[in-house]
C-alpha cells in the first residue's frame, strides 16, 4: 500500500528545529523525578508481588539502580485476571456504561497526562534513555492524541442488517472480545500503553497488562491517573514482570480472551504457540522489522539523506519499523554516503536531560552489549566501517552513530534487526533489482520510497513485500492509520 504522508519533518533537523516549532516552550526537566508507584496495580489499588520478590529497573545513562519494583508472575497474574474477569460480568458498572461515557473517560484520561506531562516525560527518559525533549514533544503528544482519536470511536461501532427470505430480521453487533491480556515492550513505553489501552477501553474489554521490566515506571504512573480519570476497580491491570514469568503465564491463560504483543519475533513465536495450546485465544502480534528504505537517484539529496539518518537513528535507532537497510542507487551512492556519514559524526550523543541531546543511551546493557556484538560482526564479515562503532560514553550505555558501507545483502548486519544507531548503506543499479533485493529478508513490516517520479513510487510500493510503505518520507505514524505488516513482521 502506498502511503503519502509526513511526520514532523523538523525532528530531522534535529533538537533546535524541534525546539522552535513547539507551540509553547517546553518547561526544564527534573532529572530525579520522585517515584510514587513501584507495585502492581490490580482492582485500582496497589500490592506487593504475592511472592515479594522485586526487581531493579536502571537509569541506561549511567547504569544506577533508580528504585526495585515489584516483579509480578504467574500468581500476580491469575490475581488481575479475577479481578478483569469480575469487572467484565454482566451487570457491572463497565458493562452497564455508556459507550459515550467510555469515550468521556478516556479524554479525562488524556487530560490528566497533559497535566502531568512534564513529570511523565522525565519519568520516560530517566528509565528508557531517550532525550526529554523527544520523550515530552512526540511521545506524550502522540499518547494524548492516541487516547483522544479512540475516545471518539467509543460509540461508534455500528451494527447492521441482513436481509433474509421469510419473516427473519436478521441483525449483527460488535461486542468486546473480553479479557485482554497485553504485553508492551520498552521502546516507546507510554506510546505503546495508549496504544494497547485505547482500542480495548474505547471497545468495552477489560485489560491485564504487562510491562517491560526494563522500562515499568511510567506505565504504573499512568495506572493510577486511571484510577484517578474513574475507570471503575478491575477494568485495568498492570504488572511489572519479566517475559518467561509474567508474560507467558498471560500467553497460556484459559481464562483470557485475547492477548496482544509487540516485541521480538522469537516471543512472538512462543505466544502464539502458548495461545493456541490453551484455550485457542485470539492473538495480534507486532513484531520485528528490517526495513528496506530505497533512494533513487532523482531523490532530492538533503531530504533523503535528512529522513535516511531520521528514519535509522530515532529513538536511538530502537524502532521496529526503522529503516534500517539504506539501498542507494548506485550513481548518486558516493554522495549519499558522504553527507550520510557527515550527518552522523556531527549527532549529539549525551545527558538525555540536555536540551541539545539528539540520542541518548540504549535501555540497557543487554542491548548495549548486543550492538556492539553487531558491529564487531560487520567489521568481521568485510562491511566498511565508515564511523562511529565504539561506547560513546565511559559510563552509561551509549553508542556512537556507527555507519557501514560496501554492505553486502548476505552480511549478518544487513539481515538482522539490530534495534541500535547502526546505519547500513547498500548500492543497487535498476528498480527491478531493489526490488527483488528488497524482498528478500523474513520481515515484511515496513518500507519507504524516495523519488520525484510518482509513477515510479507507486509502481515500486505495489511490488514491495511490506504491509506499510511511506513514499518521501520514513517513519510516519498516526492513530488513525492502521499499521500492517506481512511475514514475520506481523
Amino acid at each position: 500500500m502506498l502511503r503519502v504522508a509526513g511526520f514532523a519533518s523538523r525532528l530531522c533537523r534535529g533538537p533546535a528545529r524541534l525546539l522552535s516549532a513547539a507551540a509553547s516552550p517546553i518547561p526544564a526537566p527534573n532529572p530525579s523525578p520522585e517515584i510514587a508507584y513501584n507495585k502492581i496495580f490490580i482492582n485500582n489499588e496497589w500490592h506487593d508481588a504475592i511472592s515479594k520478590k522485586t526487581f531493579p529497573t536502571i537509569n541506561p545513562a549511567t547504569g544506577e539502580v533508580i528504585c526495585q519494583v515489584a516483579e509480578g508472575d504467574k500468581a500476580d497474574v491469575d490475581k488481575a485476571v479475577k479481578a478483569a474477569r469480575a469487572a467484565f460480568q454482566l451487570g457491572s458498572p463497565w458493562r452497564r456504561m455508556d459507550a459515550s461515557h467510555r469515550g468521556k473517560l478516556l479524554h479525562r484520561l488524556a487530560d490528566l497526562i497533559e497535566r502531568d506531562r512534564a513529570y511523565l516525560a522525565a519519568l520516560e527518559t530517566l528509565d528508557n534513555g531517550k532525550p526529554y525533549s523527544i520523550s515530552y514533544l512526540v511521545d506524550l503528544d502522540m499518547v494524548v492524541k492516541c487516547l483522544r482519536y479512540f475516545a471518539g470511536w467509543s460509540d461508534k461501532f455500528h451494527g447492521k442488517t441482513i436481509p433474509l427470505d421469510g419473516d427473519f430480521f436478521c441483525y449483527t453487533r460488535h461486542e468486546p472480545v473480553g479479557v485482554c491480556g497485553q504485553i508492551i515492550p520498552w521502546n516507546f513505553p507510554l506510546l505503546m500503553q495508549a496504544w494497547k489501552l485505547g482500542p480495548a477501553l474505547a471497545t468495552g474489554n477489560v485489560v491485564v497488562m504487562k510491562v517491560a521490566e526494563q522500562t515499568p515506571l511510567s506505565a504504573l504512573y499512568v495506572a493510577n491517573l486511571i484510577k484517578e480519570a474513574g475507570f471503575p476497580p478491575g477494568v485495568v491491570n498492570i504488572i511489572p514482570g519479566y517475559g518467561p514469568t509474567a508474560g507467558a503465564a498471560i500467553s497460556a491463560h484459559m481464562d483470557i480472551d485475547k492477548v496482544a504483543f509487540t516485541g521480538s519475533t522469537e516471543v512472538g513465536h512462543l505466544i502464539k504457540k502458548a495461545a493456541a495450546e490453551s484455550n485457542l485465544k485470539r492473538v495480534t502480534l507486532e513484531l520485528g522489522g528490517k526495513s528496506p528504505n530505497i533512494i533513487m537517484s532523482d531523490a532530492d539529496m538533503d531530504w533523503a539523506v535528512d529522513q535516511a539518518h531520521f528514519a535509522l537513528f530515532f529513538n536511538q535507532g530502537q524502532c521496529c519499523c526503522a529503516g534500517s537497510r539504506t539501498y542507494v542507487q548506485e550513481d548518486i551512492y558516493n554522495e549519499f554516503v558522504e553527507r550520510s556519514v557527515e550527518k552522523a559524526k556531527s549527532r549529539v550523543v549525551g545527558n538525555p536531560f540536555d536540551f541539545k541531546t539528539e540520542q541518548g543511551p540504549q535501555v540497557d546493557e543487554e542491548q548495549f552489549k548486543k550492538i556492539l556484538g553487531y558491529i564487531n560482526t560487520g567489521k568481521r564479515e568485510g562491511a566498511k566501517l565508515l564511523c562511529g562503532g565504539n561506547p560513546a560514553a565511559d559510563r552509561g550505555y551509549f553508542v556512537q552513530p556507527t555507519v557501514f558501507g560496501d554492505v553486502q545483502d548476505n552480511m549478518t548486519i544487513a539481515r538482522e534487526e539490530i534495534f541500535g544507531p547502526v546505519m547500513q548503506i547498500m548500492k543497487f543499479k535498476t528498480i527491478e533489482e531493489i526490488i527483488e533485493r528488497a524482498n528478500n529478508s523474513k520481515y515484511g513490516l515496513a518500507a519507504a520510497v524516495f523519488t520525484k517520479d510518482i509513477d515510479k513510487a507507486n509502481y515500486v510500493s505495489q511490488a514491495l513485500r511490506a504491509g506499510t510503505v511511506w513514499f518521501h518520507y520514513c517513519v510516519t505514524l498516526s492513530s488513525s492509520i492502521t499499521i500492517l505488516g506481512l511475514t514475520r513482521g506481523f
